[in-house]
């Protein structure tokens, strides 16, 4: 197999990340050269305007995949996706459920025989509906505060506490009762599952509500309104369930904080006081005396077959044993415009990054002789939607998650110079995080754990659907302790990033990227999937870990 010649300021760029990282890396390097000019090149195609955005379903996603599969090819990796005739293609099918507002949505509130009418993607942003349902038609429907939204029996935690909320609208706060002390029974300022969106949605809908709307506030969702607008009134898709109005209420959506202080205020109630009682378990639902909503807008509804990417080197001796890098290929597509009028959210870092890194890692696994294991490289659809692709292949996995050694997952890497040090989306204690720290010595890189834990990070990527089920997987994250500007300039980045880009049409391509920190990285974490393929070892979870259980019970498979 041809691995694609390595250009004289690549390797030039290499030697001197590694003398300045770690000067003995020099002398024994564990692992190929990276071309940052390459990386670059990849971002630049499939966060350009002719991809529109990525979108799952859309001219987007075939320009997407035609594009990944033919570095593939040129990488000389095999089709590893679905069956077909005895052969495998290149793809995975992941038929989803589609659904989109037809026009506006009419939405008002009533607060004390007062009307007001409210404006998608300002006061409230109104989800298409993913019951099942395809006309909305809420009138004066009334509204229930239930403090988190959480029912946890085993942390003795009931929000509910027997209120019907049939026919209403529950009102809940993002994130944990924890994250405005710290200190709880859900993990203090790391985000438990309750603490996600999803969560909160899924347990309306088994609490009988009507409809859910979740109070949208910065620092315990960890991003702005700008990301809760243009993620949620857009296209809306979720995996094909056989009753989806048990996991989702009629009308899903969120309302900015002022308003819903706003709106409190006016049924006589204070959103701060009710806010400080929610942290406590003894906090009883309350009523919005006097304030309704009401709804009416069309869905469309449709099943469409959207697809994962994957690629595979086969192994010498146990190709039946398969080490996965994985990330994800969408994006947002094309949606309401920014203050330029731009409406493309291009997703060059979200994440077109960890695509570009995937198909590195492919030429550099490709060039050497195969490993003991197989290695698949699983580009997945729809994870802007909830991780749907990645929850798909990991339900209907093409290689038996009983044999997957280990998930290495890319979201969103840093496309500048390199850092001092590397993260994990959240730090659940196993031992694939343990070698990736070890292993990082080689370049003297120190791990962080999850700098915002509060943000929930470790459900947010793809490699959770694989760890709910057993599977090893950590979500590799770039640092921010930059060897040019150090911490202060990394934050800042971040910071920026986040507050301007992230989830907009403004996360573009910028030439003035070097690339080379991810370079560096792709390093690391070829060599972390190189012995593991080169092994026979099986990593595991911590034993105190909620997911050791579930990797046990395939323990046979792996004798």
């Amino acid at each position: 197999m041809k691995f694609p010649a390595v250009s004289l300021l690549a390797l030039s760029v290499s030697m001197t990340l590694a003398l300045a990282v770690n000067p003995a890396s020099a002398a024994k390097p564990t692992a190929p050269t990276f071309d940052p000019k390459r990386l670059s090149n990849d971002v630049k195609v499939l966060s350009s305007d002719e991809f529109e955005g990525r979108g799952p379903a859309t001219e987007g996603e075939t320009k997407t995949v035609d594009y990944v599969v033919a570095q593939m090819k040129a990488a000389g990796l095999k089709p590893g996706g679905d069956l077909k005739d005895g052969k495998r293609e290149w793809t995975q099918a992941v038929p989803l459920a589609r659904a989109e507002i037809k026009g506006t949505p009419q939405v008002s509130v009533k607060v004390a025989g007062k009307a007001q009418a409210l404006t998608q993607g300002e006061q409230i942003a109104v989800r298409a509906a993913q019951n099942g349902t395809t006309a909305i038609d809420i009138a004066n429907a009334p509204l229930v505060f239930v403090g988190y939204g959480v029912k946890a029996p085993e942390r003795n935690w009931d929000d509910f506490k027997g209120v019907d909320l049939k026919g209403k609208i529950a009102v809940v706060l993002i994130n944990d009762p924890d994250f405005e002390s710290g200190q709880g029974d859900f993990g203090g300022k790391a985000m438990t599952y309750y603490g996600r969106w999803t969560y909160k949605y899924e347990e309306a809908a088994r609490q009988g509500a009507l409809g859910l709307l979740i109070v949208h506030e910065t620092a315990p969702a960890s991003y702005g309104w700008a990301t809760v607008k243009n993620s949620n009134t857009n296209t809306m898709f979720d995996v094909v369930r056989d009753d989806p109005a048990s996991v989702h209420p009629t009308m899903e959506g969120w309302i900015q904080r002022d308003f819903a202080a706003a709106l409190f205020k006016g049924a006589g109630q204070d959103f701060d006081a009710l806010k400080k009682q929610a942290a406590t378990r003894d906090f009883k639902p309350v009523e919005l005396k006097g304030a309704t909503l009401s709804a009416k807008y069309d869905v469309n509804r449709e099943v469409i077959t959207s697809h994962n990417i994957v690629g595979r080197i086969d192994g010498a001796k146990r190709p039946d044993e398969t080490v996965i890098y994985s990330g994800h290929w969408d994006h947002l597509g094309v949606g309401q415009p920014d203050a330029k009028g731009d409406t493309i959210y291009n997703g060059a870092v979200d994440n077109a990054t960890g695509i570009a890194a995937m198909l590195e890692l492919a030429r550099g696994f490709a060039k050497a002789p195969a490993p003991d294991r197989s290695i698949v490289f699983l580009a997945v659809t729809a994870e802007e939607k909830g991780l749907l692709g990645s929850e798909y292949y990991a339900s209907k996995p093409l290689y038996p998650l009983g044999k997957t050694v280990a998930v290495i997952n890319m979201d969103a890497l840093d496309p500048h110079g390199p850092a001092r040090n590397f993260t994990t989306s959240g730090s659940a204690k196993q031992e694939l995080l343990d070698q990736l720290v070890t292993t990082a010595k080689q370049w003297n890189l120190d791990y962080v754990t999850d700098p915002k834990p509060e943000a929930g990070h470790f459900f947010r990527s793809d490699h959770f659907p694989f760890a709910k089920r057993g599977v090893p997987a950590i979500s590799f994250g770039s640092g921010n302790d930059l060897v040019d500007g150090g911490l202060e300039a990394g934050k800042k980045m971040e910071d920026a990033y986040v507050a301007d880009r992230y989830h907009q049409p403004a996360d573009q391509w910028e030439a003035s990227w070097t690339f080379t920190g991810m370079a560096r990285d792709l390093q690391l974490l070829y060599t972390v999937g190189h012995d593991l393929a080169d092994s026979d070892r099986w990593p595991n979870w911590d034993s105190a870990s909620e997911f050791r259980a579930a990797r046990d019970a395939t323990a046979s498979d792996r004798k």
